[in-house]
């Protein structure tokens, strides 16, 4: 593959991990708001009176919060994407260009150790390695 190959893959895995970058903005942004709409709904829901509707209410805004969590096995995926893509970007560089003189030998990896940082495909199985 040659240089110039090389660097527009590169350049377009740079742009795919800064994608990723925006859409965990989004994400956050849209979680927060979920949250903040949450607790108006359990605050309304505490306030009314007891009643077998009102239970219903509570109990499904309770499991609710497992929903929330999505956020955070989403939000671990996408850093896990952006390692890859960054740690493919730079073992593409380094296979395309000769190294340094202070580089000869250096053995450098750049992609996670592990390869999927949530095992979980859906919301009720899995794990979460935390980090």
């Amino acid at each position: 593959m040659n240089v110039a190959a090389v660097a527009d893959l590169q350049d377009s895995l740079l742009v795919a991990m800064n994608d990723l970058k925006r859409l965990e903005g989004l994400l956050d942004h849209a979680t927060g708001n979920l949250l903040d709409r949450f607790n108006q709904a359990m605050q309304v829901a505490e306030g009314l009176p007891d009643s077998p509707d009102t239970q219903s209410i509570r109990a499904a805004l309770h499991l609710a919060v497992t929903e929330l969590q999505f956020h955070d096995m989403a939000s671990q995926l996408l850093v896990h994407t952006g390692k890859v893509l960054k740690g493919c970007a730079y073992t593409l560089a380094e296979q395309a260009m000769e190294p340094e003189e202070d580089e000869i030998g250096v053995v450098v990896t750049h992609l996670p150790q592990n390869p999927n940082p949530v095992t979980q495909s859906e919301m009720d199985a899995g794990s979460i390695e935390l980090f």
